[in-house]
C-alpha cells in the first residue's frame, strides 16, 4: 500500500468527525441513544497544500488521480495522544480535490481525505 507523497499540508488542516448513533425516541421526551457498528466514528481531514512548486502540486495530482478516490493509502498526522509518538498513520481515500493556479509558478491543491476501515 503507498504512502501519501511526504509533502506537509499548510496548517489549517481540519479534522471533522462524526459518530455513527442509533437513537430511539419516546413520546414523553426520553431517549436511548447507542453507538452503530464497531468503526463508528466517521472522519474527514480537509488538507490544504498553497503556494506551492507546480512540481510538488503535480506530484499530489498525480498520486490523487492514480488513486481515483477507489484505492485507499496512508496517510500520516500528527497524535500526541500515541504513546511515544507523536505521529499516527491512517487509511484513507480522497474522493474530492481541487487545484488552483495562484501566481507565476505556484499552485494550490486542497483535498479531503476520508478515514476508512479495511485490512
Amino acid at each position: 500500500m503507498a504512502n501519501f507523497p511526504s509533502i506537509a499540508p499548510t496548517f489549517n488542516a481540519v479534522k471533522s468527525s462524526q459518530p455513527a448513533i442509533k437513537t430511539t425516541k419516546f413520546g414523553d421526551g426520553y431517549e436511548q441513544r447507542a453507538v452503530n457498528g464497531i468503526n463508528n466514528l466517521a472522519e474527514d481531514y480537509r488538507l490544504t497544500f498553497r503556494n506551492r512548486t507546480k512540481e510538488e502540486i503535480d506530484d499530489i495530482i498525480a498520486f490523487l488521480d492514480n488513486k481515483a478516490g477507489v484505492t485507499s493509502f496512508n496517510f500520516t498526522i500528527p497524535d500526541s495522544n500515541v504513546g511515544g509518538s507523536s505521529e499516527k498513520t491512517i487509511k484513507v481515500v480522497c474522493d474530492t480535490y481541487s487545484q488552483t493556479y495562484e501566481y507565476d509558478d505556484f499552485y494550490t491543491c486542497t483535498a479531503t481525505f476520508r478515514r476508512i476501515y479495511e485490512a
